[in-house]
């Protein structure tokens, strides 16, 4: 039978398969569209499938807020094309939306058949490699910064005593760059309490061994060595700690002083209750 021009096109538009492949997939179901249809998506799951080794270390981090409700997710793809492809990003979207329509906490069978139907068409390996929401009380704010072209996301919380303060522009304006802080500096905590204690035995261990391989320092006092041991670790975690480090904006005071002087400003004491980082690939 004679396969019309408008068909393959508007077959090719569907699927995304080339010319050749959706005119010969209609030859092969005798013109059957939906069949057509069914067979090269097939044969684009099986592409697939040949590239599930291929490691997905591109992509874009996605963000959306809603009704007091985040979502932070990363969509990975192969390469850094397909991650610019506006149907790449228009499904990060898509799973974000989904994500909080749905009410769900973590990947399911659902968003993992939503990221295949477009690896299908476009025949690269990719993957929803994590995701994460996060809630906001009523005396809680929201906020979020993607970096330039996606590759880092974060996600800030803040609290007040006042929460009529959030509706402030001064203060979103100040949480906003906290998130900025994050995305430059990358800190691995909050702050002392929230950094696991074995890790900090196993810092205290490396700083131990430096000292001990200190030729200047062969001879010196067990107090004084201490003394040293205990000053390297205090830097080490004001470095660390967000609200140790100093602060992106004015680098001279610490992260928990800019937050002390914009609550003091509006009336009120603000707290970071949690943040969120996500970079692509790590």
């Amino acid at each position: 039978m004679g396969i019309s021009a408008g068909d393959v096109k508007r077959l090719r538009e569907k699927t995304g398969a080339g010319m050749m492949e959706c005119k010969n997939a209609l030859v092969e179901t005798n013109g059957d569209f939906n069949q057509a249809e069914k067979l090269l998506k097939e044969k684009g799951l099986a592409a697939v499938e040949k590239r599930v080794d291929r490691a997905t270390n591109e992509g874009k981090i996605f963000i959306k807020i809603r009704d007091r409700t985040a979502v932070l997710l990363e969509l990975a793809s192969e390469t850094d094309f397909v991650a610019r492809n506006p149907e790449f990003i228009a499904l990060g979207d898509m799973l974000a939306s989904r994500v909080l329509d749905q009410g769900y906490t973590e990947p399911n069978e659902e968003l993992a058949g939503m990221v295949t139907e477009l690896a299908t068409k476009i025949r690269e390996n990719m993957s929803l490699q994590r995701l994460k929401v996060v809630h906001a009380g009523a005396n809680e704010y929201l906020t979020q910064y993607i970096h330039g072209d996606g590759t880092i996301g974060v996600l800030v919380k803040v609290a007040a005593d006042k929460p009529e303060v959030f509706s402030r522009e001064e203060v979103q304006d100040f949480v906003f760059s906290l998130a900025l802080h994050v995305a430059a500096f990358k800190p691995l905590a909050l702050d002392r309490t929230k950094i696991d204690p074995e890790f900090l035995q196993e810092q205290e261990a490396i700083f131990r061994k430096q000292l001990e391989g200190d030729e200047k320092l062969a001879g010196k006092p067990p107090e004084v060595l201490n003394n040293i041991l205990q000053g390297k670790l205090t830097k080490y975690l004001s470095d660390i700690c967000l609200v140790e480090q100093g602060y992106v904006k004015e680098e001279k005071i610490t992260v928990a002083q800019a937050l002390a002087n914009c609550g003091k400003q509006v009336g009120a004491d603000l707290q970071i209750v949690e943040y969120l980082y996500f970079k692509v690939g790590a």
